[in-house]
């Protein structure tokens, strides 16, 4: 589906659409009655009913309802649409780590090859020293692989604590329950743990994007992007628009992990009245703008553009200053001033190639 109101909104497929969470809550019933339900085909009107009680679980129930009357018997609705966005985020993040693994492995190959490849480095917008593109490439690559760890540290638990918790109809009923099953309708640490790696995985993208946006201006020329946007009016420019786009989406997660967390400060009672529900569009939000950044950034390393020369010219431009720290601790100072930096290159070449194997 495309959006007009996040374009490349369709990078994210159906992840965390109406019909997908409708999905997964009927896949979270037929687990828990033992038996294949069938999806109704009526989303929309379930959607519209929901506003009566609060939540889908309702007017979907009354449908499952039709197949068997045991379903949802000892769940509540809390367990229905939390287990369902856990397993909607499961299938996400796994979908999100294959984005970064791709990004991972395109960015380790763009380090080796311009492992050598002198530069100025800038700190506060300044020249400062010299440095290579492949030690810039290689910081990038530390933030993706980062982002690639937090991914696979999240657990994905089910919720099952029927009406309070308490478990009360299913013990009722004779239910057994896995042991070490969670009761987390109060306690949201899943659903922040989730926000903070979705919103840790925007970062690392814009760590990269607006690097690109800076050494792609015109009076830099050191990168660009390999197609770049168009423009409505004027047919010569060639805009960073993959970057854009990318940054776009790190400057709205924050907000949305966020929301997350304040919505998990307003836990009150046995389920909160207005916390909980806040999560589900927000969760949504924030999952598919992640993913269509991680897809974009993954296409802006397939295409990027490197002009070595540029790099060197602006290098050697900057003259004796970019050197000045360099004669202040030696009289004899070296050919190069470079560090460890094809050493660091190295290594996190080599990270990359352990960790996503």
């Amino acid at each position: 589906m495309a959006d007009p109101f996040w374009p490349g909104d369709e990078r994210a497929g159906e992840h965390f659409t109406a019909l997908e969470f409708v999905r997964a809550m009927v896949e979270v019933e037929s687990e828990w009655l033992g038996e294949v339900l069938e999806v109704p085909d009526d989303v929309d009107d379930i959607a519209f009913e929901a506003e009566a009680g609060g939540n889908p679980v309702i007017p979907l129930v009354r449908r499952l309802r039709a197949q068997d009357h045991e379903v949802h018997r000892g769940l509540t609705s809390q367990d229905v649409v939390d287990s369902a966005l856990m397993l909607m985020a499961a299938a996400a993040c796994a979908e999100l780590r294959r984005h970064l693994g791709s990004v991972a492995g395109r960015l380790a190959g763009l380090a080796e090859r311009h492992r050598d490849t002198p530069m100025v480095a800038r700190t506060l917008t300044q020249h400062a020293v010299p440095t290579t593109f492949g030690f810039r490439v290689a910081t990038w690559l530390t933030g993706v692989l980062d982002a690639y760890d937090d991914l696979a540290r999240l657990e994905f638990p089910r919720q099952v604590g029927g009406a309070a918790g308490t478990r009360a109809a299913i013990v009722e009923l004779g239910r057994p329950v896995p042991p070490g099953t969670p009761r987390w309708h109060t306690t949201r640490a899943p659903m922040t743990r989730l926000g903070d790696a979705l919103a840790g995985c925007t970062d690392a993208c814009a760590r990269i994007a607006n690097d690109v946006l800076v050494l792609s201006r015109p009076e830099i020329g050191e990168l660009a992007e390999g197609a770049g946007g168009g423009s409505s009016t004027m047919p010569n420019k060639s805009n960073p628009t993959l970057s854009v786009l990318i940054r776009r989406a790190a400057l709205t997660t924050p907000q949305l992990a966020a929301t997350l967390h304040l919505a998990a400060a307003q836990q009150v009672d046995d389920r909160a009245d207005g916390g909980w529900h806040a999560e589900w569009a927000t969760l949504r939000d924030l999952v598919r703008r992640t993913l269509v950044a991680a897809s974009q950034t993954d296409s802006l390393i397939a295409g990027l553009r490197v002009d070595a020369d540029r790099m060197a010219a602006t290098l050697a431009a900057a003259g004796d200053a970019v050197l000045a720290e360099q004669r202040s601790l030696t009289h004899d100072p070296a050919p190069t001033y470079l560090g460890d930096a094809a050493a660091y290159v190295d290594e996190v070449v080599a990270q990359t190639k352990e960790t996503t194997r």
